[in-house]
Formats: C-alpha cells, structure tokens, sequence
C-alpha cells in the first residue's frame, strides 16, 4: 500500500467478441467524497489500440467513489459489420433488433487512499464483465 493521499485508477478494455483490445472507446472519470456527496466529472480520455487508458485524470484527496463511464455504442457501430462479415451467424447477421443492447457502461467503485484500482472491462455487443485488476 502506498502512502498518497488518494487513491489512483487506471482501465482497459478487451473485445471478448472479437478477442482483441477495444480500441477508441471514449472514457470518463467522476468521483465524489462520500455516498451522498455529487458526482464530480474529472476529465476522460480514450482507450488506445491496446485497449488501455493511460491518461485518466487523478482523484481528488478525499475521494471515496469512483465512477467510469464507457461509451460503447460508437465502438460497437463501427465493429458491428467487420465482426459480422468475419463470423458465420454472428449477432449481427442474426437479429435484426437494435444494434447495440448496451450503448453505455458504468462501473462504480469505492475506493481508499494509497491504493491503485485497476479496473478492466470486458465487453461484447450483448453483455459485460468487469473486475478489480492489478
């Protein structure tokens, strides 16, 4: 455990549907200081062609909640077709519903100074998993 004053956070996301790194999904970082408190939006940055965010904004002191949004529906829109076309009865191809079941994710966690949360998402047109990493 560090000694800092807050808590750190850092994020990745994997394509389960594709098996690969979910590239250019937008991510923003809110937190508040206590369960009543606002929500304060810190900043956001985007995943890289690895998937990962290496530019989250850092918390505040005092942060005890911690909220990512990702917004999916662009990633999966411009995916969707390339996926389709490069697997036999995929979801795609199958329903002819919305594209996107879950247009938007949001993980919220609490957290305590000194400790890093590294929190990975992994995400696929009609369902999510996300956990607590290292």
């Amino acid at each position: 455990m560090s000694t800092s004053a807050t808590a750190s956070v850092s994020t990745h996301i994997l394509d389960t549907s594709a098996g690969r790194p979910a590239g250019g999904v937008a991510v923003h970082l809110c937190a508040r200081s206590g369960r009543e408190a606002d929500w304060q939006e810190l900043g956001g940055s985007a995943t890289d062609a690895d998937g990962r965010c290496k530019d989250l904004p850092a918390l505040p002191e005092g942060t005890t909640h911690v909220r990512l949004d990702f917004a999916v529906e662009r990633y999966f829109e411009k995916t969707a077709n390339k996926q389709a076309d490069a697997q036999q009865d995929a979801p795609a191809n199958r329903d002819s519903g919305a594209g996107v079941f879950f247009p938007e994710v949001a993980i919220t966690f609490a957290v305590v100074p000194g400790e890093h949360y590294h929190v990975p998402l992994l995400l696929n047109p009609f369902g999510y998993s996300v956990y607590r990493g290292s």
